[in-house]
């Protein structure tokens, strides 16, 4: 994502976004509809944690999924009819063209009828099949190592990744999740996280509360 902001947008406020955002879907809505798609893409957030998981352990405002950036039309294309808008700097682009798209990396779903949104994607950068990371581009993992799936088949970014996003707000619900994720973790997960941490946000508190 580009630095500068891009000309247009409109700022939502905080009501305003919930209320488009009450009727978001959930992960096997947006797993029916990508049903045989090529692109890698997969869940994110606290709806991966608690695909990790195996049940949903709290509400979620709204769900993110991720997919390589140059991949995101073979996503696009299987909701014809729908509207994508840009998000960024705490505004939104709707309808964005390619200028707003390159300078942005989210990108919310909304229904044209309703204006209700129903979920956001990640356009992640990449190398090919390498996945990189945002904040720190010397990250650099495939997909097929970031990408684990729920019995049924839903794609989930690894929870050690997700806690590692997560790290930087460290809102209420970034706590909890990393309270409640923590001790399901195998000590090479949580080796990971750990050497992550230290990597992206060296000092972070979350360094300082292990689990054996």
């Amino acid at each position: 994502m580009d630095d500068a902001l891009p000309p247009g947008g409109v700022v939502l406020d905080a009501d305003e976004t919930d209320a488009r955002w009450a009727d978001a879907w959930r992960p096997e809505q947006v797993a029916d509809r990508l049903d045989g798609i090529d692109a890698p893409w997969c869940v994110a957030a606290g709806w991966a944690l608690d695909l990790f998981r195996g049940e949903q352990t709290r509400p979620h405002g709204d769900l993110e999924i991720a997919v390589p950036a140059a991949r995101f039309p073979e996503l696009r294309d299987r909701f014809a009819g729908h509207a994508w808008d840009a998000v960024g700097w705490g505004r939104v682009w709707e309808g964005a063209g390619h200028e707003v798209l390159a300078a942005t990396h989210q990108t919310w779903l909304r229904d044209p009828v309703s204006g209700r949104y129903l979920f956001d994607v990640f356009r992640e950068p990449h190398e090919g099949g390498m996945w990189v990371c945002r904040r720190d581009e010397s990250l650099r993992l495939p997909y097929d190592e970031i990408i684990e799936r729920t019995p049924d088949g839903i794609p989930y970014l690894a929870p050690e990744l997700v806690l590692l996003f997560k790290a930087k707000g460290s809102r209420p619900k970034d706590q909890a999740d990393f309270e409640g994720v923590l001790p399901l973790l195998d000590r090479s997960r949580r080796e990971r996280l750990g050497e992550w941490l230290q990597r992206v946000h060296p000092g972070h508190p979350w360094l300082t509360t292990w689990y054996g």
